[in-house]
């Protein structure tokens, strides 16, 4: 069997203050001529369907659009919610899609029945795992003790797993945090208190397990546990990565082969250093200068309107940093980074503010594990809310 991995869509994403959808339409263009030419049986989306919980119209359209391009085409494609999806949602027509081929799971189920699908050498069973927080998990399996992400998964892995006959051949879609990933900015933490990481271990029976949530591609644990990476890169650390679907082909003894191809985007994001001089010099960057541009701008002295005659050059500039001046501007002092706003995450300021309010007392480690969990139930409601 042949299938397409791809995961990390985010549509409606917001990013630079402009809505991706018309990028993603055409990205989204390559990956439907891929799996025409790549003649795969099924495409896999690991989840991170949209970017929040009530997407844009327009994003709903466009995956309106691609499920019907693919359904049209006899392609089955099988899809689970992520940490950014809103999980009822996600679920919304699935009894009625499946009869298209279309498989769907947006929330966490005890006793959930694997997808089989059938090939030449027989069936393929896919065990659709969303995003499992512990708390939804806790709730699904009528567990009443605190559980890790780690033991949370453990927990879904064996049900799954239970579920699918011993000798066949079997994947796994999940969309989680495994443990040695690499993640980026642009990817929203899924605790916010505690580890959300998981050991590769539990997926350790799969023929091959397609992972979502970390941006970049890579191998998580051993060759056939494996994140495709987004559909696009959302984030400037993401400049060097590069983007795109692995083709997995499922052969009849259960072995796999992967090939990653690239998917090339209407306009690349990247970061482009220099001093103002050698930016306007011609032949300094021969790269297009419409792409999604990040300046590093390396002169000592203070330039007026430095952002007004860099957009001169660069007219999708989104951003503009000067490591070797003293003076910051006003800008980079109102706004943290993405990664500065990750470390303050609500945890560490609900921590600041108790100490602050007991005159120097440290939470416990019962005190903090409360809170987390509060914080988390708050985030799981968040993501359900219109």
């Amino acid at each position: 069997m042949r299938f397409l991995h791809t995961a990390d869509w985010h549509l409606g994403k917001l990013f630079g203050q402009r809505y991706m959808t018309s990028d993603q339409r055409y990205v989204l263009e390559e990956l439907l001529s891929l799996v025409k030419e790549a003649k795969v049986d099924a495409v896999v989306i690991a989840g991170d369907i949209y970017d929040r919980g009530v997407p844009p119209a327009e994003a709903v359209d466009l995956m309106s659009e691609v499920l019907a391009r693919l359904s049209e085409r006899k392609v089955s494609v099988l899809y689970i919610a992520g940490n950014h999806d809103s999980a009822s949602r996600i679920d919304f027509g699935r009894s009625v899609m499946e009869r298209s081929g279309v498989y769907l799971r947006g929330r966490i189920a005890k006793g959930a029945e694997p997808v089989v699908l059938e090939d030449d050498a027989g069936p393929v069973y896919f065990s659709l795992i969303p995003f499992a927080a512990p708390l939804d998990v806790r709730d699904a399996f009528g567990i009443e003790a605190s559980i890790s992400y780690d033991e949370a998964m453990e927990a879904v892995v064996a049900d799954a797993r239970s579920r699918i006959p011993a000798g066949v051949r079997s994947v796994a879609i999940a969309h989680a945090f495994l443990a040695g990933g690499r993640s980026s900015e642009s990817e929203r933490p899924l605790s916010v208190g505690g580890s959300d990481q998981v050991r590769p271990v539990h997926f350790k029976d799969y023929s091959y397990t397609a992972l979502g949530h970390l941006h970049g591609p890579q191998r998580a644990g051993a060759e056939n546990i494996r994140y495709s990476g987004s559909l696009l890169k959302y984030s400037f650390d993401e400049a060097k990565q590069q983007k795109g679907a692995i083709v997995v082909d499922l052969a009849a003894d259960g072995t796999v082969a992967q090939e990653f191809v690239p998917l090339a985007p209407r306009h690349d994001v990247r970061i482009v250093t220099g001093t103002l001089d050698e930016l306007r010099t011609d032949g300094f960057d021969p790269l297009p200068h419409d792409d999604y541009v990040r300046v590093d701008l390396l002169d000592k002295d203070t330039i007026l309107n430095a952002y007004d005659k860099l957009q001169a050059i660069y007219p999708n500039l989104f951003a503009l940093t000067r490591p070797n001046w003293k003076a910051k501007s006003a800008d980079e002092l109102a706004a943290p980074s993405q990664a500065q706003q990750k470390e303050r995450s609500a945890l560490t300021l609900f921590s600041d503010f108790f100490r602050d309010a007991t005159e120097g007392d440290e939470l416990s480690d019962e005190q903090r594990q409360v809170v987390a969990e509060c914080l988390d139930e708050m985030e799981c409601e968040r993501r359900e809310q219109p």
